[in-house]
């Protein structure tokens, strides 16, 4: 199995997993003398189940993340590379945001306010930075779809 069919497994766990902890919420409860729609100890059974294959899956994946490089550099820190790319990018994204926004005046004659940076370098900062990421996360995938899983 290839370590991109093994994250389409671990997003498919994960929604399984949510859909199971709704269900059983809407279980948890009873009127006296009514039955549950379902079984919760069937549902936390199945929840037991799901959650061990997820985990071994999840042990899986990292273990093959550690493990495969390319360029000399690990699957591992490629995604904490993109990780932290990303928070980056959105701190900067929003900072720039904040910098171009106009402040009100409601007369000619009051103090301006200006931005403390160019906001024009800014966005090709970004913009160099958002290709950087783009370009990362192509390499991750497709590693995602060239490694076998471990």
């Amino acid at each position: 199995m290839k370590l991109a069919e093994a994250l389409v497994m671990r997003a498919d766990l994960d929604k399984r997993i949510e859909q199971i902890k709704a269900r059983l919420r809407e279980n948890a409860w009873v009127q006296e003398g009514d039955q549950p729609s379902e079984d919760p100890e069937v549902l936390v059974r199945e929840l037991s189940a799901l959650n061990d294959q997820l985990e071994t899956l999840i042990v899986r994946i990292n273990l093959t993340n550690a493990a495969t490089a390319s360029e000399g550099v690990t699957i591992t820190a490629l995604l904490a590379r993109r990780d932290c790319l990303t928070r980056y990018i959105g701190s900067l994204r929003d900072f720039v945001s904040e910098a171009n926004s106009t402040p009100k005046r409601a007369a000619r004659g009051e103090i301006r306010i200006l931005p403390t940076v160019n906001v024009a370098e800014y966005r090709k900062k970004v913009d160099a930075l958002s290709r950087d990421l783009r370009e990362l996360d192509l390499r991750i995938q497709q590693l995602n779809w060239t490694t076998e899983l471990m």
